[in-house]
């Protein structure tokens, strides 16, 4: 008997997915083409970005554009609105900054943390939420972290700056839901993507252990007994694209395997 999947409802539309030529927002890129979305992907290095394009046109049969730039500069932002002026879904996603310590960070730290990981993503709804409004329609998810409910101590610049973000979303979403744009915010424990490995690389020096070690206790101490795949990080990115989140709106979504301890969320 054939499988049926779910049918997301987006089929036709068009996707800006920001930083997506690798890890969680390839993922959530591959997830969309499967639905039938065009995209508009984007990433600093042109190589992966291409890389990534061709695969998922090979393989869906999707429009899919690329603009290599640094979305978190005005610059940037402007080339990926210019290559698609009428986006239906927003895809926020951009890398963390780096560990550390509180004593570590300075002024310049800290508003590069901000502007990456806090003001770029506003900036992006800023320009398309408009344009979704008149046409009545649109779904944005903002890639954040699973340290915005449960911080994380070495990741205090990406504790802080999502946790803004967070804040933004919380009143935005509720202003444009009657206008059918929905917002909603994913969060992500830890997945098999670069950013695990650097995040483990900097426990095992500390700890003075291997590096396979230190994968091996941080996979202990989650409830599934492994760190998350990025694909079904994907499916689930989709599925707040789709259209069957009309009445889920700025909601954080936490995939993280039940590593955050809580009753109520």
């Amino acid at each position: 008997m054939r499988e049926r999947q779910l049918d997301l409802g987006i089929a036709g539309k068009k996707a800006i997915i920001c930083a997506s030529s690798k890890g969680l927002g390839r993922a959530c890129a591959q997830r969309l083409a499967e639905a039938g979305v065009d995209l508009t992907l984007n990433a600093r290095s042109i190589e992966p970005l291409e890389a990534t394009a061709e695969q998922i046109r090979q393989s869906y049969g999707v429009r899919v554009k690329t603009v290599a730039a640094d979305i978190a500069t005005p610059e940037g932002q402007q080339a990926v609105l210019e290559a698609e002026p009428k986006a239906d879904i927003l895809v926020n996603n951009a890398g963390g900054p780096p560990p550390g310590v509180w004593s570590d960070w300075g002024r310049e730290q800290w508003q590069a943390a901000v502007n990456q990981n806090m003001l770029t993503p506003i900036m992006m709804m800023t320009a398309i939420l408009p344009g979704m409004i008149d046409r009545g329609w649109g779904r944005v998810v903002n890639i954040t972290s699973g340290s915005v409910k449960s911080p994380i101590p070495q990741l205090g610049l990406s504790n802080a700056a999502r946790a803004g973000l967070t804040g933004f979303v919380a009143g935005t979403a509720r202003q444009v839901a009657r206008h059918g744009v929905i917002i909603n915010n994913l969060l992500p424990g830890s997945h098999n993507t670069d950013r695990i490995e650097t995040l483990l690389k900097t426990t095992a020096l500390q700890h003075n252990i291997s590096l396979e070690e230190a994968r091996a206790n941080a996979e202990a101490v989650n409830p599934t007994g492994h760190f998350g795949e990025p694909s079904d990080f994907g499916a689930m990115c989709a599925f707040l694209c789709s259209a069957h989140v009309g009445f889920m709106v700025g909601q954080n979504v936490l995939l993280d395997g039940g590593a955050f301890n809580s009753t109520m969320g």
